[in-house]
């Protein structure tokens, strides 16, 4: 469970929590628990939305940092509609920045995630989160959203909609859309498998 403190840390409230009048016991309360039931969420959500993992703690608090400046004009229930969709925005700009780092980077060495070796279920598991990851960076990131909310977050589409600011309708076909997507990149990665096994 996060703290007030890392609450108002992670909000960058820390240090005007200390001016008496700054920041009101109840607005601080609220961001504790808006920081308490959504780190977790956010974090997800991040790396999900194609964030890198380096990357993911810094977007989830400008997540928050956003929240604690808007907090007033965040509809009570709504939070978590509130809070993805800041975190789609900048997942967004996280990405697009990203991708221009890669093209500086273009000729360095990617770096590998080390699967726990002689543990067979853990690169099992390693591989499958690499093909997700794999095809969810194939994904626009509006088709992608909805994809991860629904399938992933396990998420209704009367929830999502709102949280994407979009009618429930335009979430239903971007998820149809999505999982179109998903299903034709997995047999394109199993037909390269299958390939593969052929050639040796």
């Amino acid at each position: 469970m996060v703290s007030l403190d890392e609450a108002l840390r992670l909000t960058g409230l820390a240090g005007d929590a200390a001016r008496p009048g700054a920041v009101s016991r109840a607005d601080a309360a609220r961001l504790h628990g808006l920081v308490t039931d959504n780190i977790a969420f956010l974090w997800r959500s991040m790396i999900r939305l194609g964030v890198p993992r380096a990357d993911a703690d810094d977007a989830v608090q400008q997540v928050f940092l956003v929240a604690s400046r808007k907090l007033a004009s965040i509809e009570a229930g709504k939070e978590r509609a509130y809070l993805f969709g800041a975190a789609f925005r900048i997942a967004h700009r996280a990405r697009r920045t990203h991708q221009r780092r890669r093209e500086v980077l273009e000729g360095e060495p990617q770096e590998q995630v080390d699967p726990a070796p002689n543990a067979e279920d853990l690169v099992d598991r390693a591989q499958a989160r690499a093909a997700l990851d794999a095809i969810l960076d194939t994904m626009p990131l509006e088709l992608r959203a909805v994809f991860v909310l629904f399938e992933l977050e396990q998420l209704s589409i009367p929830e999502i909609a709102p949280m994407l600011d979009v009618p429930e309708g335009t979430a239903a076909s971007r998820l149809r859309r999505a999982r179109e997507h998903f299903q034709t990149a997995v047999r394109r990665l199993e037909a390269q498998r299958t390939h593969r096994g052929e050639r040796s």
